[in-house]
């Protein structure tokens, strides 16, 4: 029981702090096996467990591999460890891939088999809005109701069009690393567009898309060319959003918020 309680303390304090990692579950097994259905284990993105038990090395190796690709991509997994005549009934191969179940081969003497859930528990991605214009207001409402967390960067005395921002910092010290995807926004419209731009620009991030004309876009970029590195401003996405003939601070936000959606969850769907 406290071995349970203290695992539970520790995704609880790993969620809190943003930090990624996989639970593993044991979910079921057959004949002998050192782990039994319902052993749970914290595994961290190098690949070393932090608490917890999934059995010994006839299991873990394949387990720890599950967890690392999980973390990468997102996606949860189902490991099957089966000794190899098991393996040889069901027709599959050790590493193959069948039905969203992977397949490893268990070369313990127990022979037993075990199907272990390996579920990635990552930070919420964050949504970082550059400015305080009525379309940074619409994408950050917007983008909280989507399950983005936000960081707003504006001056002291304009934080307060964003109640429910997470992060709020004045100016554009944006962080130079953090575990979270992170999607950016520079929403600035005349006020400070080539500081939010270049701040954006400087970290690593899944997306940066500037609000406003082609024309301003490739003059601000003309003049960052110096200092922001060409592969950068390349990615930028200007204008923002996609092409949906918005008008209205609304409708440009939910053009960009769907461009965001679009990028974040592009490879994760299967046909």
């Amino acid at each position: 029981m406290d071995r349970a309680a203290d695992l539970l303390r520790l995704v609880s304090a790993k969620r809190a702090a943003g930090e990624p990692f996989a639970l593993a579950t044991v979910v079921r097994t057959v004949a002998a096996t050192a782990a039994k259905a319902g052993a749970k284990a914290v595994i961290l993105p190098d690949g070393t467990i932090s608490e917890g038990w999934i059995g010994g090395g006839c299991a873990r190796a394949a387990v720890l591999k599950a967890a690392r690709e999980a973390i990468a991509d997102g996606q949860s997994r189902l490991v099957s460890v089966q000794p190899p005549d098991a393996l040889q009934e069901e027709g599959v191969a050790a590493g193959e891939e069948r039905a969203g179940v992977h397949f490893a081969k268990n070369m313990c003497p127990s022979q037993g088999t075990m199907d272990i859930f390996v579920e990635p528990v990552l930070p919420l991605p964050q949504l970082i809005v550059c400015g305080s214009s009525p379309v940074a207001v619409a994408i950050a409402e917007l983008g909280r109701r989507i399950g983005f967390a936000l960081t707003v960067c504006a001056p002291a005395a304009e934080q307060g069009s964003f109640p429910e921002a997470e992060r709020r910092i004045e100016g554009y010290a944006l962080a130079v690393d953090d575990a979270a995807a992170r999607y950016v926004v520079v929403a600035t419209q005349g006020r400070g567009d080539e500081a939010a731009l270049k701040a954006a620009l400087a970290i690593e991030a899944r997306y940066v898309a500037f609000v406003g004309s082609r024309k301003k876009a490739e003059a601000l970029k003309a003049k960052l060319a110096d200092t922001v590195a060409p592969q950068r401003l390349a990615a930028l996405k200007a204008p923002a959003g996609l092409d949906l003939g918005a008008i209205t601070p609304d409708e440009i936000a939910l053009s960009i918020l769907a461009e965001i959606v679009r990028v974040r969850r592009r490879g994760q769907l299967r046909t």
